[in-house]
């Protein structure tokens, strides 16, 4: 069952939205977050990214820095930027880019079920990372990043979702990327029992994104042994129909001591190599490879794929099992500093753009992974290669905050 509760949220006061929700702090470097909050005082990186309240040269780290955060915090309240809403409530944050729409459910979730692995995860986290996590949460008493989840889309929750998307409009915002946000508080008592009693009826929820945040609320939670609210963690819980995966695309600086030819020789050996028609692969179990001025299709011959291991047959562990260990020696994905990774929404022109400006010399497009293959990968209780999945449009950061003092 999937326990959720709704909360008091923290939240933007009405008319200030649209200063203060912000890009979320992971997607940023220092440079660019000090240039938003220099154009926009009230944004909510001041939080999320607290060395930009400091001088060029701090340690982003420390724990005068976390301090801070806790200090923006206290003051964007007490100076009414960001109000708390009076009795425990869900909440529906709605996306719209372009023509696709998607709407989360924001409650909090269970640490107790994240501990037991029925919220199911599928990356491993980076100790840094998740350390980075945890101290900003003990600073502040607050979780300020949601935790991306969905679950199966189902007949049970999906009326009240409905439901709960006619319920009144706390703002909207339209942000830089021209991606159109929408809060509305969910606080009908009869319509949030529905709800929990629906969500009761799941069996799992699956991290999306949000691994460290959900794994620093675990940490946090076991320090405090349960104390307040820290036992449960703020989320956004989206239908797995709804959301948009795009490629997670990979550029290599350079071929590993390979020619053109030799490189392409040696992936034959595996692949059935073409032209392809177009830069992006057109299914699962394909991938497009940008060399030389121009885009070939790799299609894996029968029998070198185990398609009975849902991470092996992942398209992103085929380039990764058959093309860049062995044949271009990128052990690890993670940490070689000689690929990069493309998102999706920067087309494929980026990827052809770094060989063609020398930055690299070979690209991969691959195709989306889909949802069902992140279910079955969780399920099996494995891992995605790093770099599996990007969801777009992303969830801003500062739409709501929960203070697990509470």
């Amino acid at each position: 069952m999937a326990q959720i509760r709704p909360f008091r949220g923290v939240r933007a006061r009405t008319e200030l939205a649209q200063q203060v929700i912000a890009p979320p702090y992971d997607v940023l470097n220092e440079e660019e977050a000090r240039d938003i909050v220099g154009r926009n005082p009230q944004s909510f990186l001041r939080v999320t990214r607290p060395e930009v309240n400091f001088p060029r040269g701090v340690d982003g780290h420390a724990p005068e820095v976390y301090a801070e955060a806790r200090r923006q915090l206290e003051a964007f309240i007490a100076e009414g930027v960001l109000v708390q809403d009076a009795r425990p409530s869900f909440y529906i944050y709605s996306q719209k880019m372009g023509e696709h729409v998607q709407h989360a459910l924001m409650a909090v979730c269970s640490v107790e079920e994240y501990d037991r692995n029925e919220i199911r995860k599928h990356e491993f986290t980076r100790p840094d990372k998740e350390q980075d996590r945890v101290d900003h949460i003990a600073a502040t008493d607050a979780q300020t990043g949601l935790v991306f989840l969905t679950y199966r889309q189902n007949d049970v929750v999906e009326p009240l979702m409905a439901q709960a998307r006619q319920s009144p409009t706390l703002w909207t915002a339209t942000t830089d990327d021209e991606v159109t946000h929408t809060l509305r508080l969910v606080d009908d008592p009869a319509l949030v029992d529905a709800l929990q009693a629906a969500f009761a009826q799941v069996p799992n929820l699956y991290i999306a994104d949000g691994h460290h945040r959900s794994a620093a609320a675990s940490r946090v939670n076991a320090a405090r042994q349960g104390a307040g609210a820290s036992g449960w963690f703020l989320a956004g819980l989206f239908p797995h129909t709804e959301l948009q995966v795009l490629s997670y695309n990979r550029v290599v600086a350079d071929l590993n001591g390979h020619s053109p030819e030799a490189l392409l020789s040696a992936i034959g050996e595996r692949f059935v190599i073409t032209p392809a028609p177009s830069p992006a692969p057109a299914r699962a179990g394909q991938v497009t490879m940008y060399l030389g001025g121009q885009w070939r299709l790799l299609t894996p011959k029968p029998g070198v794929v185990n398609e009975a291991d849902p991470v092996a047959r992942l398209d992103v562990s085929i380039l990764q099992d058959l093309v860049l260990r062995p044949l271009l020696g990128i052990e690890d994905p993670r940490r070689d500093t000689r690929i990069q990774f493309v998102g999706g929404i920067r087309g494929h022109q980026a990827l052809s753009s770094a060989v063609d400006s020398g930055k690299a010399a070979v690209a991969f497009h691959l195709y989306p992974t889909g949802l069902e293959q992140l279910f079955a990968v969780a399920d099996a209780g494995e891992v995605m290669p790093p770099k599996s999945t990007w969801f777009e449009p992303k969830l801003r950061g500062g739409v709501l905050v929960h203070l697990i003092a509470d």
